[in-house]
């Protein structure tokens, strides 16, 4: 079992993003289910209606799962566990006040040390801590031995004990903390292989803790992906008009050895490894995004094209199709486009020969070829070079610069009696 854990606490970066799809790749290799765990225990920070974009946008890119698990479903399976540490001596009650544990941090940092909580609730007497009545929180013995983490990417770490310290699972309102509430989770989950950023490696050894003090003895793997510079919001991409496709590609193309630039999940599927992920941070460029972004836009389907244009027609597919050389994204295209079935903008100097060709042209028969077409035109108004281009280009494209004007004609023919009117 795999895990996706976003945290409805702020719109999905494309660093996010990745942490997703390389999850739906490997768990598609191994056939396992993916799961999506909404990281919702900290309700102060939660956004309303952010889970539900959250999943919206896995849909969007085809990023399939099993089930969607509410970690706030949890809070009675992590209270329980939490109390058998407590009962096995694995936890102590810490009436630390959070002021106390700050002005310590404080001085730790002044000292120019590493903060380590002191133990100073750990040994109280029973009687002290029963019948104490202040507000306290639940802290997790440190471990006594070093804590060694194998890591499909970053290779062996070790943590010591100091550096994992007598950390708090419980707050003082009852409620887990991220670490205890995620390292329960995935274990309740069965998960086998944690795919994350690497943000979240200092908490992994706490994790490991955890799950260690519970008698939990599954070995679980570990993938923490290198941070990507210039991180951006998924949702600006897609409004920008970059397909979920190039998208896709060009995040698994990220600092990862690949045996081709463009290619789909499926194809990926095939071949992606997870050792193959540099150790370096990936740099996100949204030229390179855009070049993949035109690639799959020219291998696209005519009519599938033709529908991000406004159209539900293979010769205007096309047609967008030959505007791929001076546009990268659909809503680019569209620009490109729309002008062309709206009311010419006719400059000065041509009026007098586009209304002279326009009348032509409204007397014209059918060409096929565009050749032919040109030819009658020429003949019928007398226009040749500048004078007849120009014009043809403006009354055709509603633009004096563009594609190829004989391509523009091969796709556009069947419309000439709706757009010159």
């Amino acid at each position: 079992m795999l895990r996706f854990a976003p945290s409805p606490t702020g719109d999905m970066h494309i660093g996010t993003l990745r942490v997703a799809l390389f999850n739906h790749i490997v768990a598609k290799q191994r056939d396992e289910d993916l799961i999506i765990r909404i990281d919702d225990a900290d309700k102060e920070k939660n956004i309303e209606k952010k889970d539900q974009e959250i999943l919206d946008i896995l849909g969007l890119f085809n990023i399939g799962y099993s089930q969607v698990i509410y970690q706030s479903q949890n809070f009675k399976f992590h209270s329980a566990m939490a109390l058998q540490l407590l009962h096995e001596k694995k936890a102590f009650s810490c009436f630390c006040s959070p002021a106390w544990i700050e002005k310590k941090k404080e001085e730790a940092k002044e000292a120019k040390k590493i903060y380590c909580y002191d133990d100073a609730c750990r040994n109280l007497p029973a009687e002290l801590v029963i019948d104490n009545t202040a507000p306290f929180t639940i802290r997790i013995v440190r471990p006594d031995k070093t804590i060694t983490i194998q890591d499909h990417i970053k290779g062996k770490m070790k943590f010591e004990p100091d550096a994992v310290d007598s950390f708090i699972i419980m707050n003082q309102d009852k409620t887990p903390t991220d670490n205890f509430a995620c390292a329960v989770d995935d274990m309740l989950n069965d998960i086998s292989i944690i795919i994350r950023n690497e943000e979240h490696i200092d908490n992994t050894p706490k994790q490991e803790h955890i799950r260690n003090q519970l008698g939990y003895e599954k070995k679980l793997e570990y993938a923490h992906l290198p941070i990507v510079l210039n991180d951006t919001d998924v949702k600006s991409l897609l409004e920008k008009g970059y397909l979920p496709e190039a998208i896709s590609n060009y995040l698994i193309l990220m600092g990862n050895k690949t045996p081709k630039e463009i290619f789909t999940i499926t194809e990926a599927i095939e071949w992606f490894n997870l050792d193959d992920i540099s150790t370096s941070p990936a740099r996100f460029d949204i030229d390179m995004l855009k070049h993949i972004n035109k690639e799959h836009l020219k291998i696209m389907d005519a009519k599938e094209l033709s529908r991000y244009v406004g159209f539900a027609d293979a010769e205007i597919g096309e047609l967008a199709r030959i505007y791929l050389e001076e546009a990268g994204t659909t809503k680019e295209l569209k620009a490109k486009i729309t002008p062309i079935f709206k009311t010419r903008k006719i400059p000065e100097v041509f009026e007098q020969e586009v209304k002279k060709m326009a009348n032509a042209i409204k007397k014209a028969p059918y060409f096929d070829e565009y050749n032919e077409f040109k030819d009658y035109i020429m003949k019928e108004t007398g226009l040749k070079d500048e004078k007849f281009l120009k014009p043809l280009r403006i009354l055709l494209t509603n633009a004096e610069d563009g594609p190829d004007i004989a391509e523009v004609y091969k796709y556009l023919k069947n419309y000439i009696g709706e757009i010159i009117k």
